[in-house]
């Protein structure tokens, strides 16, 4: 397996490759992984992510997986990176961490077969698929302003090639906590098969992302936390949480809002704790 970084160093944009506790530059500069200014570890043309896809999650909804999984798209202006600052809007509420697997993929890719999908992938990175759940009420559908606003989608800190998705361990920490623990192993959809779909109708090119699903216990986060994602052999991507400086408009478009189906999906789909509806049997 490689590791390779993209950094800001000396002013550019370079892209690097970790040896142990150093990063080293093509010409031969040389930096330390914690001086490091850090950037996205790609360059995507689009970011797909799929909504449900970890058994855990899928229980904790309560609900049956479609026979096919179902997209949403994440702009590329959602882009951060390792050590970035992930704002909540001020007078939003419900800004919720998913700790993932991202795909990033190396050579274009159009109507492949899943045992296919290994040749058309460049590694793989961590993701924090934040959901910024004020909007769900407006946008659940397209989910455009619910995962798709500014600073919402982490990626790093690098990107590792010939990494093995089977049997990996995925950890989100808040504040040092552990948050979310599960395994690529209860994923419904492999990553080969996530990049077969999406294929079959939507090119993918080099550099594009596809975020694979987060386990259960999504819940919100407050300025000044600092959310971890540890994945096994992928290592550790951090964030801090802000408040925004400025409030969301209100002379035009949507304004959040806290009702029941904002709430619940927020806190994992908690109706049954509060009476709302019965377990599912």
């Amino acid at each position: 397996m490689t590791e390779y970084r993209r950094i800001l160093l000396d002013g550019a944009v370079v892209e690097v490759e970790r040896h142990g506790d150093e990063l080293h530059a093509p010409d031969g500069r040389r930096i330390t992984l914690d001086g490091a200014v850090h950037l996205p570890p790609t360059e995507p043309s689009k970011i797909i992510a799929v909504h449900l896809n970890h058994r855990s999650r899928v229980d904790e909804f309560q609900v049956t997986l479609p026979p096919a999984p179902t997209y949403f798209h994440k702009p590329t202006s959602a882009l951060n990176a390792h050590g970035g600052a992930v704002v909540r809007p001020e007078g939003c509420r419900w800004l919720n961490y998913e700790g993932e697997v991202a795909i990033v993929i190396g050579r274009t890719c159009r109507n492949i077969a899943p045992d296919e999908a290994a040749d058309h992938i460049r590694g793989y990175t961590i993701a924090n698929d934040y959901g910024l759940h004020d909007f769900r009420d407006t946008d659940a559908g397209s989910m455009l302003r619910v995962k798709g606003s500014d600073t919402l989608c982490p990626l790093g800190p690098g990107l590792v090639t010939d990494w093995d998705f089977h049997g990996r361990t995925l950890i989100t920490r808040v504040n040092g906590e552990i948050r979310q623990q599960g395994s690529t192993d209860e994923m419904t959809w492999d990553m080969h098969y996530l990049v077969a779909d999406i294929a079959r109708t939507i090119t993918l090119f080099p550099g594009d992302v596809l975020l694979s699903g987060t386990p259960a216990n999504s819940r919100p986060v407050q300025p000044g936390d600092v959310v971890e994602v540890e994945v096994d052999g992928l290592g550790v991507l951090r964030n801090h949480i802000v408040g925004g400086p400025t409030k969301i408009r209100t002379d035009v478009g949507a304004q959040p809002t806290e009702s029941e189906v904002v709430r619940s999906t927020a806190l994992g789909g908690d109706w049954e704790f509060r009476g709302i509806r019965p377990p599912r049997r």
